[in-house]
């Protein structure tokens, strides 16, 4: 969703890792700490600063991937005897034909698909998906979960819709939500059916129903260029006609792109009492 700003925006610094660190050895202020940015796998100090986390204070270390280098269990072995013990593996698609067009790197699925057995013969390390849902695979959301239905450390399952970054939906990825509910619906019911913990983000609360406990915006602190908050901004969250009415305590509203796109919804959206 941010790929087109990353060359835009600075990268973080090591002597800003060095002061989360440093906070979190005096105050015990956090947790956990994620790492992420391009694919954190590629960066080879990574094991050394997971460690240094560890010992800082940080009981648990994520970090968000695409899960190929994990594919190879040396690897794997080597970030959790760092100190890894929790992994957020980016899906994209349900078949191999699909999230390679996606990911444009023949292959990928097949290696994704093996990091998580690689990573299921390890205790102690928690896994959680992580799909964005686009015209591209959201008719796949079902197939994803049952691709990892035999995957016993995957604790979470993360369903991110499309947001583009933008006022407009320049690469046509965004789905209409009404189009989208019966795929989104049998997905999250049949991931819940697998004892998985389910996080939805950007989507209209009231359109879920029973589900709508399902929906979690929220976010950890983020420590990036301020610049991307500039880029943030033009999403335009939180715009519906119900907005004054409404209630509900998770839900973004609609943004602009997406009513530029498919409208305001005002028959089909309700206000939470």
């Amino acid at each position: 969703m941010i790929e087109d700003t990353m060359d835009r925006l600075r990268p973080e610094t090591l002597e800003s890792l060095y002061e989360v660190i440093e906070i979190n050895n005096k105050e015990n202020k956090w947790d956990g700490i994620i790492f992420t940015g391009s694919e954190v796998t590629l960066w080879a100090d990574l094991p050394k600063f997971v460690a240094i986390a560890r010992k800082n204070g940080f009981k648990k270390v994520r970090i968000q991937t695409h899960g190929m280098r994990l594919a190879k269990k040396e690897y794997a072995r080597k970030l959790i005897d760092a100190g890894v013990n929790e992994f957020f593996i980016s899906v994209t698609a349900g078949d191999s034909v699909t999230h390679d067009e996606i990911t444009k790197v023949p292959g990928s699925f097949a290696k994704t698909m093996a990091a998580f057995d690689v990573l299921d013969e390890f205790s102690d390390v928690s896994l959680i998906s992580n799909t964005v849902i686009t015209k591209r695979c959201y008719k796949q959301l079902t197939t994803i979960v049952q691709n990892l239905a035999h995957v016993k450390n995957l604790v979470q399952m993360d369903f991110w819709n499309y947001w583009p970054m933008n006022k407009v939906d320049e690469k046509d990825l965004i789905v209409e939500h009404l189009e989208l509910l019966p795929f989104l619906r049998d997905a999250l019911t049949l991931a819940e059916k697998h004892k998985r913990s389910v996080e939805l983000k950007n989507y209209p609360e009231c359109l879920l129903g029973d589900l709508h406990t399902l929906l979690v915006n929220d976010q950890p602190k983020l420590y990036i260029d301020d610049e991307f908050w500039t880029e943030f901004e033009k999403n335009g969250f939180h715009q519906c006609v119900f907005k004054d009415d409404c209630q509900a305590k998770q839900c973004l509203g609609l943004n602009t792109a997406y009513i530029n796109k498919h409208g305001f919804h005002e028959n089909d959206l309700l206000p939470f009492a």
